[in-house]
């Protein structure tokens, strides 16, 4: 694995907001959701000066060593930010988009605060949340390493995956617990996941987690871990439903802003392709036949197979990831994709919402989101962690004024250009080429195991899919989620 440079990019401005006295009234005009907003109820800080380092943020000795195993040596601004306060103990708030470090952020706190302690069976000592299968892979991916270097067990609770097997990790005690709400919900159900010892909790990627409808089983978890335990919860926004988790759950927390708005990212460039309904399939397939990685974003399931079937008759190679495809079909073609084996991936929205590969230089809205925040998920997966990338959207005649106003509600402000197949403005901006039209093979699809051991079938309707307190669990809007990543990557 080569090392992960940690390049110090610069800090973007947040706006603190002016706190009011209890009983005073609220006048205020509701805030746009992708405005840059601190609740008023916290304090805001940001790091002033260089960024301190792992050792002098006050780090054990063990955790150091493997930092500078996995080729990190030195923090992002919101690790330096944040780390200071949960070492601590204190509640707080991490606002940070995908890219920006959150992931160690709060794992190396966790870590940290677990250290010297052991579990006891089907009794986690911490606890992450995270709304897709594929993101708490990810975790567990880049968080293990240093878990081990501390003798503490990491261990995943997803959907997907077989429920013997977590019953078993989890009476061997695990320190760190990652989970989706839905599966957890299950093993809460079936008395095989106790959150009474759970004195460390972190939610990763809130407003997403709000967003797909996750929020009362978040609450009805944190209402089974130790009302003075320490909770920490990580978001793109802190709007809405996010805003509300915090006033319930967390005391007197700080707020630590580093990250803009995806719009807002520097490194990020966004244009408009106007294209004629004629034109847009041989578009499409000459940007996708460009050197790079890239995702391109459709509606539907089935769109996303007919997408990817014609792209592989015109010689390029395309992976296909929604969520009626099987768990390892879906972690296969990940794996293809972070291996550059498969260059292009096409995507659902959901299917997509819990991918972090790095690299990614270009992004296609073939099908225009459906609203600014789907936009700015998307536009996301590129331009990382201080990377460029580009953003595309292919817009009809019909769609334009439609995807004008979407784009000036995110706040982004496109390059409209007209486009042919073969124009040079195509090239300039994508890098598009003719494809070789050499049919890439098709893939056989794995014999998918039978089911064997007593966990609970999966269903979409009903049995345990319906978590512990209303909702549905991650068995029905999980399935969109991807597989393991095979590189620690920070989020």
């Amino acid at each position: 694995m080569p090392p992960l440079s940690q390049g110090r990019s610069e800090r973007p401005q947040f706006r603190k907001t002016r706190s009011r006295r209890p009983g005073q009234g609220n006048n205020r005009r509701p805030q746009p959701v992708l405005e840059t907003t601190v609740p008023d109820h916290v304090e805001s800080t940001m790091p002033e000066g260089p960024l301190p380092s792992f050792a002098e943020l006050g780090l054990a000795d063990e955790l150091l060593r493997a930092l500078e195993q996995a080729g990190i040596t030195e923090p992002f601004p919101i690790q330096a930010a944040t780390l200071p306060d949960a070492l601590a103990g204190r509640d707080l708030l991490g606002r940070g988009q995908t890219g920006s470090g959150k992931t160690l952020a709060f794992g190396l706190a966790l870590l940290s605060r677990l250290a010297g302690g052991r579990a006891k069976p089907l009794k986690p000592r911490a606890l992450v949340l995270v709304p897709t299968r594929e993101l708490a892979m990810q975790v567990e991916e880049a968080l293990s390493p240093f878990a081990r270097s501390l003798g503490l067990w990491c261990r995943t609770v997803v959907g997907g995956t077989s429920f013997p097997r977590q019953i078993d990790a989890l009476r061997r005690g695990v320190d760190l617990l990652i989970a989706t709400p839905g599966r957890l919900s299950d093993h809460v159900r079936q008395g095989t996941a106790d959150l009474s010892e759970v004195m460390f909790t972190a939610l990763d990627e809130a407003d997403q987690m709000a967003d797909m409808g996750f929020m009362p089983q978040v609450r009805a978890i944190l209402d089974l871990t130790p009302e003075h335990g320490q909770r920490m919860l990580f978001s793109a926004t802190l709007d809405g439903d996010v805003d509300k988790l915090v006033r319930q759950y967390l005391h007197d927390p700080v707020v630590h802003s580093v990250a803009p708005p995806t719009g807002s990212v520097t490194t990020m460039e966004h244009h408009l392709l106007f294209v004629s309904a004629e034109d847009k399939q041989s578009v499409v397939t000459e940007v996708a036949a460009r050197e790079g990685r890239t995702i391109m974003f459709v509606r539907t399931k089935h769109h996303v197979d007919r997408l990817a079937k014609k792209l592989r008759s015109m010689g390029v190679e395309a992976g296909a990831l929604h969520g009626g495809k099987a768990q390892s079909a879906r972690t296969r073609v990940l794996g293809q994709f972070r291996e550059g084996t498969t260059p292009v991936l096409i995507a659902t929205d959901v299917a997509a919402r819990g991918i972090h590969v790095d690299d990614v230089s270009l992004v296609v809205h073939v099908d225009p989101p459906a609203d600014p925040k789907d936009y700015l998920h998307r536009a996301g997966r590129t331009a990382r962690a201080g990377q460029s990338g580009t953003v595309v959207t292919l817009v009809t005649h019909d769609q334009r004024r439609a995807v004008q106003g979407l784009t000036a509600r995110a706040g982004i402000r496109p390059e409209s250009t007209k486009v042919r197949p073969g124009d040079e403005d195509l090239i300039r901006i994508t890098g598009a080429r003719v494809p070789s039209g050499v049919p890439v093979p098709e893939q056989e699809a794995p014999v998918r195991a039978r089911r064997s051991g007593g966990g609970p079938r999966r269903t979409g309707g009903g049995g345990y899919g319906g978590g512990f307190r209303g909702g549905r669990s991650d068995s029905s809007r999980d399935r969109e989620r991807g597989g393991r990543p095979r590189r620690v990557s920070q989020h």
